[in-house]
């Protein structure tokens, strides 16, 4: 049955394959995060391997969120890495071998690539799909980035 929630079907499809992009690239970022949870090495492991953790946790809240978002709007959310990778704005990290200092690097940028296309996305939501509600939740998901960014750097300093 085809969900009644005050959008067209064009609103919806749009506002879905917005947020199908940003679960790619949550996902991205989940896994990238994991990966160095369990490849940090160094002085600062036990600090960074416990805060990749937490940070690979909020991820995958945040992946199912954004999934069952588009799940409320009738549509099918993304669920193989190949999907995923199809749509993401990030690069996937290909090495295993990363020192932890590039580790934490890498993250703050890939938290800010994120926030800068929030910024977009949000704007999309609410001016061309008149989604307010979309554009409130990713307001939320943007904050989570901006505070986690902030974390990282002041780890990287």
């Amino acid at each position: 049955m085809r969900p009644n929630v005050g959008l067209s079907d064009d609103q919806r499809n749009g506002v879905a394959e917005l947020l199908r992009k940003i679960l790619a690239d949550e996902a991205v970022l989940a896994f990238k995060t994991r990966n160095y949870h369990w490849n940090v090495e160094g002085p600062h492991f036990p600090h960074l391997h416990k805060m990749f953790g937490e940070q690979y946790d909020d991820l995958d809240e945040k992946m199912d969120e954004i999934a069952e978002f588009i799940r409320a709007f009738g549509l099918p959310a993304p669920g193989s890495m190949a999907k995923m990778l199809d749509k993401t704005r990030l690069l996937e990290e290909s090495d295993d071998r990363v020192n932890s200092e590039l580790m934490v690097k890498t993250l703050v940028y890939d938290h800010e690539a994120i926030i800068r296309s929030l910024r977009e996305d949000i704007e999309t939501a609410d001016k061309k799909y008149e989604a307010v509600d979309v554009a409130d939740f990713l307001t939320g998901l943007l904050e989570h980035h901006l505070k986690v960014a902030w974390m990282l750097r002041s780890t990287a300093e």
